[in-house]
């Protein structure tokens, strides 16, 4: 057996016949702790303690009555969200199939489509006091052409939660390195009375994504 109690045999064999980079990834994974904790508290992704980190620092989901989790899938976040504030109604929209989360309306569709705005709005009794992005575009393997795919992401949910947020709201968004681009951090700034970056802990430490955390919504 080795050190970490793992027949290295056995980390071998699952390996076999991979791409040296899916190797790394599962290695990675096997020995990552969040993963493992993920397994026990029954989260879907280790994902799910970004936001309740982020939660625990900025208390993101104190009183919060309806809340919309774009990028849903796996669910994790959404998981923490029902968790912390089970009151709250959540939808929540992804390409990806996502599984069934009691009291989570999901809908399975592009939120860049044209009609998926008024989707989420009307799953609601009324305006979002939180609106929550994981999302990020599918990498392509250049750096600038990644960052600039997930922040017209970004672009595109700052533009729902500033239509739809009631005043007082808050807004939760995936960036990279470099953080927040500068004319959206001025759009955020100018609709949100604090706005901060911040990289919680079970992101990890190689990775480049950073969180943007606009409170205080200023209303329209």
């Amino acid at each position: 057996m080795s050190r970490s109690g793992r027949d290295p045999g056995e980390r071998l064999k699952t390996a076999k016949k991979r791409t040296v980079s899916s190797a790394r990834w599962l290695t990675r994974q096997l020995n990552d702790p969040y993963v493992k904790q993920a397994k026990a508290d029954g989260y879907r992704s280790r994902a799910a303690y970004k936001l309740a980190e982020l939660d625990d620092r900025f208390a993101l989901l104190k009183g919060a009555k309806r809340v919309v989790d774009l990028g849903i899938a796996p669910g994790g976040w959404s998981q923490v969200v029902r968790q912390r504030a089970p009151a709250a109604k959540v939808v929540g929209i992804d390409l990806l199939p996502t599984e069934p989360i009691e009291g989570v309306t999901i809908f399975e569709m592009d939120f860049m489509a044209d009609e998926a705005p008024a989707a989420l709005e009307g799953a609601l009794d009324g305006p979002p006091d939180l609106v929550i992005s994981d999302m990020a575009a599918n990498t392509v393997g250049h750096k600038q052409t990644d960052h600039l795919r997930t922040m017209g992401l970004v672009e595109t949910a700052v533009d729902f939660a500033i239509t739809t947020l009631e005043p007082g709201g808050a807004f939760v968004a995936k960036v990279f390195a470099g953080g927040t681009d500068q004319a959206l951090l001025t759009i955020l700034k100018k609709n949100f009375t604090t706005v901060k970056h911040a990289k919680p802990p079970a992101s990890r430490k190689g990775s480049s994504e950073w969180y943007v955390i606009a409170q205080g919504f200023k209303g329209r």
